[in-house]
């Protein structure tokens, strides 16, 4: 080997759950702007008969209008807290654990909340029931609509926030990633104080938190790939 050569890095001892979390960001963020455009061109239904008749027109556009497309988000969400948690674990291991397992209760409670396939189900039903039926079957789908922003929804909203606030933490102690994806956490995790279903208010500022959270994906994302290959970048960038 000649003298001026130097040898490769070592690879990082977690180096697919980086590329996994910085894949799972990327991919959270490319889910976001589609969801908005579906939205913006078909605006989600909210009483149990236009959700009962949209289930029936077209199935695919009701299950994203009932959120089915933040189903998969949030599992690629989940891949990003597990690649920040790699990335983020010489800082603290134990703040790490209480952030990744506080993130997989997150993700548990929406899932828990979501009420898609069962109205999907239940539509069906609904099609092919008799009039006396049809009214049980739409009280059952307006109970499932009652209880979709409820409790689990609420719980896996502010687990959310206390994530971000907890990956605030290890962030501005890191050197792995940058400077400025701390900040976006912290700013992330203070819009979601205020859950979405907390009338217009919760609303304005769930649709602003998008903003901090898909600059704080872009940035951790590529950072993490970089990592997982094995290419980590100084501290210090024109966004820190």
């Amino acid at each position: 080997m000649p003298p001026s050569s130097k040898p490769p890095p070592p690879p990082h001892p977690w180096a697919g759950l980086l590329s996994w979390g910085g894949w799972g960001a990327l991919g959270s963020v490319a889910l976001i702007v589609v969801q908005i455009v579906v939205f913006a061109l078909w605006p989600p239904v909210h009483t149990v008969t236009e959700v009962f008749d949209l289930m029936v027109r077209n199935p695919a556009l009701g299950l994203i209008s009932l959120d089915a497309l933040y189903i998969v988000n949030n599992l690629l969400v989940w891949l990003f807290y597990l690649g920040l948690g790699a990335a983020l674990l010489p800082v603290s291991r134990s703040v790490v654990v209480l952030a990744v397992g506080l993130g997989t209760l997150q993700m548990a409670a929406y899932l828990a909340s979501n009420p898609a396939v069962e109205l999907l189900t239940l539509a069906q039903a609904h099609l092919r029931a008799d009039p006396a039926a049809r009214a049980t079957l739409q009280a059952a789908g307006e109970a499932l609509l009652a209880g979709w922003k409820g409790t689990a929804f609420l719980t896996y909203y502010w687990l959310g926030a206390a994530v971000l606030f907890l990956f605030f933490w290890l962030l501005r102690r890191s050197d792995a990633l940058p400077r400025a994806a701390a900040w976006w956490a912290l700013a992330a995790a203070i819009l979601m104080l205020v859950p979405s279903p907390f009338g217009l208010v919760g609303t304005t500022l769930a649709l602003a938190s998008l903003v901090p959270w898909s600059v704080l994906c872009l940035l951790s994302g590529r950072r993490l790939l970089r990592l997982a290959a094995g290419r980590p970048e100084p501290r210090a960038s024109p966004l820190d």
